[in-house]
């Protein structure tokens, strides 16, 4: 079993490369906005209650993988890696999977703002994310998170868990997940 933590800021590919990842292996992929969408209509993005009902959601939801037959799960988010609160969800979601005895990986997209602002604007991205669609707000987001936090490592990731950084600011997401799945040695059960 794997569990892959494919994290970086927003419009870096996570849930496109997580896709191609999944057409690789057979690993399934949780982009965060499966959990994010369904609750903004009941609560407003960073509100308590948002907060509280997605992140329960998405550990239970892993939890149960850890201990189901699938071969693991991809999660992707944006981990803004000055804040402590975000390091610990991290921890905690990558703990049952430990437990299993899954490999465990933190997998870091980095691209260039440029690249990042053209791939806020992809077809794919505004058809799974309807959040994202109002690009005059979604862009500001971008470019507002950008300045408030850190959410590219130095190579210093604050788990003990294997980390691989990848630059897909050229890469294409497939060439992207060739690279992640060859250095991470996963057999592929979708080729």
């Amino acid at each position: 079993m794997h569990f892959i933590v494919l994290f970086g800021p927003p419009a870096v590919g996570k849930m496109t490369v997580g896709d191609e990842i999944t057409q690789l292996t057979g690993i399934p992929v949780f982009h965060n906005h499966l959990s994010i969408e369904p609750v903004l209509r009941f609560f407003a993005f960073g509100e308590p209650a948002f907060r509280r009902v997605v992140d329960e959601f998405r550990r239970h939801l892993l939890a149960e993988v850890a201990q189901s037959e699938l071969p693991g799960a991809i999660f992707t988010f944006v981990w803004a890696l000055d804040e402590e609160d975000d390091a610990r969800f991290v921890e905690d979601l990558c703990r049952p999977f430990a437990e299993a005895g899954a490999e465990i990986a933190l997998v870091e997209l980095k691209a260039d703002l440029e690249q990042r602002l053209i791939r806020n604007r992809t077809e794919k991205r505004l058809d799974a994310k309807p959040s994202k669609r109002n690009l005059e707000r979604s862009e500001k987001n971008l470019l507002d998170l950008e300045q408030k936090y850190r959410m590219n490592s130095a190579g210093d990731i604050p788990l003990p868990y294997r980390h691989l950084v990848i630059d897909n600011s050229a890469l294409s997401a497939a060439e992207a997940a060739a690279q992640i799945v060859s250095a991470l040695g996963i057999p592929g059960a979708g080729r």
